[in-house]
């Protein structure tokens, strides 16, 4: 279960990880009593990234202009929802940026730290300069400090940064998380640090051990305009229907960069996103990464307006080979089903973008299946659309 950023930074700040001073929005006339000093900055609560992208965040200087700000806001859906609160925060000067995060390591079954130097949108951009740490046995604050040595910390920052690591580890324990996540950790120029964006997970199996986060959990499912879910595997949303390219990735953020890329490219939207989330074990109803990844991919063949399907994964957690064997199974599926039936159907054809380590692997596994395999995400954009107008019916002359 995903927590919204302003029940995660109420966490936070409960086990000493530096937040903001903040206010829940509740209805936009609430602003008229806000207790925080101006410039404030207004964010959308919801479960998904891309906020800022999509004008869910907005820094406001007075009471008529936050009002009118906080409307507009209540009333933008991102990636299909919509808000029931805003958070009210501080605005916060930083020069630099971090990521920090803590998931379960698939293959090791291990609590995996990660950190980066460069947080933000930088992170899904940069893959390569997320540094890892597998928690190996008991945690001390030796992991902490190797993460923040990693990331070419040094002194007060190296200190600073590996003490808000220790308290995330502790949340995630105490919580029973599958993913917590500070992006952007920001820094001043006097080198204090904020959590100015968090994320938290919580393990499916494990809410009921928590009578808070049952009560979270159950005022979720009563209302009416939750994010959807399909068969348990991810984040659905139907885009334009009047498209014929489909897009299945892990993230928010990066399935919306993807859409709008595809938009500019071809001048029509994607029909349909499918975030399949991290590669954590357990989540979204016990699936793991590689099996939500095949049955995203069965659930969008289904749907017979789609030609084109762009598969955009950044990998740490499963691997880039494990993912393409992902792919490579749904193929095969896919073609004995055909074989069996003596059907003449044919799935949409994919294009896939990976990114991470062992690329050369993950091409050699796809180029089994005869499934287009790039690391360069222009080049899979500029596929994706070819093999989708090359679907399309002629116009008559």
């Amino acid at each position: 279960m995903d927590l919204l950023e302003y029940q995660a930074k109420e966490w936070f700040r409960e086990i000493g990880i530096p937040v903001l001073p903040s206010q829940r929005i509740d209805r936009p006339r609430d602003l008229k009593g806000l207790k925080i000093p101006y410039p404030v900055v207004l964010k959308s609560q919801v479960r998904t990234g891309g906020r800022g992208k999509a004008g869910g965040v907005k820094i406001v200087t007075n009471t008529i202009d936050a009002i009118a700000a906080a409307q507009t806001i209540f009333n933008l859906p991102i990636l299909g929802e919509f808000p029931e609160v805003l958070l009210a925060e501080a605005k916060y000067n930083s020069d630099r940026e971090f990521y920090l995060a803590i998931v379960i390591d698939a293959v090791a079954r291990r609590p995996l730290l990660l950190g980066s130097t460069q947080g933000g949108v930088d992170v899904e951009s940069n893959p390569e300069a997320l540094q890892q740490v597998i928690v190996e046995r008991d945690f001390s604050p030796f992991y902490a400090r190797r993460l923040a040595v990693k990331m070419g910390l040094q002194g007060d920052a190296l200190a600073s940064v590996s003490a808000i690591v220790e308290k995330m580890y502790g949340l995630f324990v105490q919580k029973d998380l599958d993913l917590i996540e500070i992006n952007p950790l920001g820094v001043s120029s006097t080198g204090e640090l904020m959590a100015l964006d968090g994320k938290v997970t919580v393990n499916d199996q494990a809410i009921a051990r928590h009578p808070d986060i049952l009560m979270m959990a159950e005022k979720k499912a009563s209302r009416p305009n939750g994010y959807p879910s399909v068969a348990q595997v991810g984040k659905w949303n139907e885009v334009d229907k009047s498209g014929n390219i489909a897009i299945l990735g892990n993230g928010a953020g990066l399935l919306m960069a993807t859409l709008d890329l595809i938009a500019t490219a071809s001048h029509r939207k994607p029909s349909v996103c499918l975030n399949v989330g991290h590669g954590r074990i357990g989540a979204n109803g016990g699936l793991n990464f590689c099996d939500r990844v095949i049955q995203g991919l069965e659930l969008i063949a289904q749907d017979k307006s789609i030609h084109a399907i762009l598969v955009n994964i950044l990998c740490s957690v499963p691997t880039t080979v494990e993912v393409a064997e992902a792919i490579a199974t749904f193929v095969q599926q896919h073609e004995n089903k055909t074989h069996k039936t003596r059907s003449h159907a044919q799935y949409p054809r994919l294009v896939v973008r990976l990114a991470g380590t062992d690329l050369a692997d993950a091409k050699a596994k796809l180029d089994t299946v005869q499934v287009s395999s790039m690391e360069d995400l222009d080049e899979a954009i500029a596929q994706v659309v070819r093999v989708a107008k090359s679907s399309l019916p002629r116009r008559s002359e």
